[in-house]
Order: C-alpha cells, then structure tokens, then sequence
C-alpha cells in the first residue's frame, strides 16, 4: 500500500514539474517571438524588461532561448544580484555619525577668525564649547591658510617643575626705530605668565626690581632658570639669594636649554607683535597686557590637555549658543555660551 502511495505521488509530481517547464517554454518563446515582432530590419534590440524576463525564468527552459546567448543572460544575472545588495546594504547607516552642520560651520568660523591657529587648538576650543568631535574631523572641516609652521619646542627639566621658574628678555622695535626690552617671568608648573615689565634701558637694579615685585614676601621659588647674560649682574645675584633662590644658568649659545620662556616668547611675537606696529613704551605695555590676558585665561595650551593656565570650564550646550569674543584688539577671539 505504501509503495502504491508512493509511486502516485512521484507520478503526479513528475506531471506537475513537467506541466510546468512546458508552461515556461511556450511563455519564452511567445517573448522572443514578441521581440522579434517589435524588432525591425532584422536587428534585435531587448529592452529593460526583456532582460529581467530571461533572468527570471532561466531556469528549466534554456534550450528554448534563441535570441539571447547565454552568457548575456547570465552576466545580466550577476549585475542585478550586485546592484540588489548594493541597495539593499545602502538603506542603513554605515560608517561614524555625521557631524552637525552647527558644528561644521563652528569650525570653519573658528579657522578664519583666526588664522594662527592649527587643529589642535581649534580641537581645545571645541572642547570647552561642550562639542565632542574628534581631531581628525576639526582637519577636515576647518579652512586651510598659508602661514608658515609653527616652531617645534623640548621640554627640560621635568623634576622641580613645581618649583621652577625662568626668566628671559626679548627687544621690540618701535615705529622710530628704537629698541624696548621686555623682561618676563614665567612659572613652569602651569605655563603661567607672573610677571612682565618694559624699559628701554635695563639694568641689574632694575632686573632685580622685577624680581621682587614677581615673588612678593615668601612667595619666592626654589629655582630660577636663566641664560648668562650680562643683566644678571651682582645686584641681581644678591636679590635672589636673599631671597633663598638658586639659579641654574643655560650653557653659552644654547637657547633650547630654556624651552619655556622661549616658547612663551614666540608665542608672543607670532600670535601678537608680529602684526602690530609699536609707537612707544606705553603702547607697547598695554598691547603685551592684552595679550596676556588672553594667554592665562583663554588660550588653549597643548602641554595643559587642552587647557588655559587659568583653567577654563567645560560649557554644555544647555547654557545658550556660542558667542564670539574678540581678544587682542581682534588678533584672536575667545568663545563661550550665553543663554540668548
């Protein structure tokens, strides 16, 4: 009885398969019939829906395909099977997040307002504005301006750092043509500036003047860095072991040796003097005041993560919109959030 069984159900499925193919065969040869048809002159042009007909029911009837080889039918096969999983991989949301327009534009403003900038400082900005997006998309977005490269520094004497402070002088021309003398003083912990003064005639009494008004009563550091220079004379001396300092002295020709204050004073001159024109020792103090309030209290310093020596918090973006803030008469800009 099973056998019986199961040699009706073989012998109804062999007819039904054959019924069928034989359906498949006579609707592709009344397509290519119809083409044909449509065809004129002898020449066989297929159109869109040709192609996929021969595709979808190439299996069971390629005997009955005259028209078309083979090998089109197959190659057309392939390309829909690509252009399918393309579609259909397209219809997510591959690769990182997009960045906001918000952002983007920030990023471009940031660059123009301020060209002496590159993408880490730019990337320090973002940051304390509260938008987390990575160095790699600040390069991306911001605009690109010819200014030469920014100076490389080392960094010396890692020990004592809290302890450690240097000094150094740099000349400003001035719109006459005489010569000013600035005399910094400059913490090493936290890059902070602590003191600067300008005269155009600089003495030992006077240096060490500007040592005791930087280091008022017991304020004093254990170490001063400086060069060898001839200012830091006897009087000098005198003020600072009095004061129970002890200096350490840079070998000759070897600027390097001080890497803190020279940076601090290309810093100046590239950020700053280098796009002013200097009447008088008055003009000049008050142009230095400026930017070093910009220094301690906004610039972003790479040696500080990021940060300004007088540290700036972190704003959300659920205190307001960015606002731009000009510094140093507009050589740069500081930016915050400010409810509307």
């Amino acid at each position: 009885m099973c056998n019986l069984i199961f040699f009706l159900f073989a012998s109804f499925r062999s007819w039904f398969q054959s019924r069928l193919r034989l359906q498949a065969e006579i609707v592709a040869l009344r397509q290519q019939v119809m083409v044909l048809r449509r065809s004129q002159r002898g020449c066989v042009r297929l159109r869109a829906t040709d192609r996929v007909f021969w595709v979808w029911l190439w299996s069971g009837w390629r005997s009955t395909l005259a028209i078309v080889k083979p090998e089109t039918v197959i190659s057309r096969h392939r390309k829909g099977f690509r252009l399918y999983w393309t579609w259909k991989s397209g219809c997510g949301m591959p690769g990182r997040p997009e960045v906001s327009q918000e952002a983007r534009d920030l990023i471009r403003k940031v660059s123009m307002a301020n060209p002496f900038w590159g993408t880490p400082r730019i990337h320090g900005e973002l940051l304390k504005l509260g938008i987390e997006v990575s160095q790699a998309t600040v390069a991306k977005y911001m605009v690109r301006q010819r200014k030469p490269p920014s100076q490389m520094w080392r960094a010396l004497l890692s020990n004592h750092v809290n302890n450690l402070v240097s000094t150094d002088f740099f000349i400003v021309p001035t719109i006459s043509f005489r010569v000013l003398f600035v005399f910094i003083v400059l913490g090493h912990q936290r890059r902070r500036l602590l003191h600067f003064n300008v005269t155009s005639h600089p003495t030992a009494e006077w240096t060490a003047q500007q040592i005791a008004e930087a280091f008022p009563w017991d304020s004093a550091p254990r170490y001063l860095l400086h060069d060898r220079d001839s200012i830091y004379g006897d009087s000098f001396r005198q003020r600072v072991r009095g004061m129970g300092t002890r200096e350490v002295l840079t070998a000759p020709r070897s600027p390097w040796q001080n890497p803190y204050a020279e940076r601090l004073i290309g810093s100046v001159r590239r950020e700053c003097l280098d796009h002013v024109v200097v009447r008088n020792e008055t003009g000049l103090r008050r142009t230095l005041s400026s930017y070093f309030n910009y220094y301690l209290k906004a610039r972003a310093h790479l040696a500080l993560g990021k940060d300004a020596p007088e540290p700036r918090a972190i704003q959300p973006p659920k205190l307001g919109a960015v606002v731009e803030i000009p510094e140093v008469g507009g050589l740069h800009h500081r930016y915050e959030r400010r409810a509307a």
